[in-house]
């Protein structure tokens, strides 16, 4: 079932043409990964999904509901690009944790804040707020962290912290799982206890986006690659065909560059 679906996604900044009109589609459960020189397009096209940047042209569909129209943006109401945001989880490159807040707090916040919409929050308060904080345990549990939950981000290794930043994103149950270069910010030594962390989610099935340079990473988790250059998407298959017989030369020529 396709829970995703792009069309003619394109995106200008002044007479910058980033987005040259990308299509895909992702199903459920699948692990996609995007590769590509840095300005191919990468982040911007996340960042679209994600309602940080408004596409010029084109069309994003989640679950067969037309979230986005280029066409009609100017008729989106910030309520309403709010709610197509919780569709999407983003984990960013540099965390983004807020710093007053501990490992635990940085996790429920968000799910408290929407809990308050809620039609039977005012009763339910407290009932609601345990529910979600046993949720973020719960969570936190799974990216080894429950003995971090009164950390401070300052007291937290960059690892520890984007494990908390992962945590976050789940914490609102989000049908597609972002990911933008979530090693990028650490040291070497770090980057494969997050790698471990995506790698068993993906194992559970968790449908993701994963823009990444780690290439023999990306090899090995993804369903399917999309290789960008230059604001297109040149090439999409399997990962054994893409990184062990690539029909384009392009790509071919970035793979060799890329591994030396």
């Amino acid at each position: 079932m396709k829970v995703l679906e792009v069309k003619g996604i394109q995106k200008n900044f002044g007479s910058l043409r980033v987005l040259k009109g990308i299509d895909f589609d992702l199903e459920r459960g699948e692990a996609l990964a995007i590769i590509g020189s840095s300005g191919s397009g990468k982040t911007t096209l996340l960042r679209c999904l994600n309602f940080l940047e408004s596409p010029d042209q084109g069309t994003i569909s989640v679950n067969g509901k037309t979230i986005f129209d280029a066409s009609e943006r100017l008729s989106l109401k910030s309520d309403e690009i709010r709610h197509n945001r919780l569709y999407f989880g983003l984990v960013f490159q540099n965390f983004n944790l807020f710093p007053q807040y501990t490992t635990l707090q940085n996790v429920t916040l968000a799910p408290q804040l929407l809990a308050k919409e809620r039609e039977d929050y005012k009763g339910n308060r407290a009932a609601i707020f345990k529910e979600l904080e046993l949720n973020a345990r719960d969570i936190l549990a799974q990216m080894g962290l429950t003995d971090k939950l009164d950390f401070y981000p300052h007291q937290l290794s960059g690892g520890q912290q984007q494990r908390v930043a992962i945590a976050r994103a789940l914490a609102l149950s989000p049908d597609i799982l972002c990911f933008d270069e979530p090693t990028s910010a650490l040291d070497p030594e770090l980057t494969g206890e997050v790698l471990k962390v995506i790698s068993s989610l993906a194992e559970k099935r968790t449908t993701m986006i994963i823009v990444t340079h780690e290439m023999q990473f990306a090899r090995e988790v993804s369903d399917r690659v999309i290789f960008m250059d230059d604001g297109v998407i040149v090439e999409q298959g399997a990962p054994e065909q893409v990184f062990g017989n690539p029909r384009e030369e392009r790509t071919r020529q970035f793979l060799a560059r890329y591994s030396g």
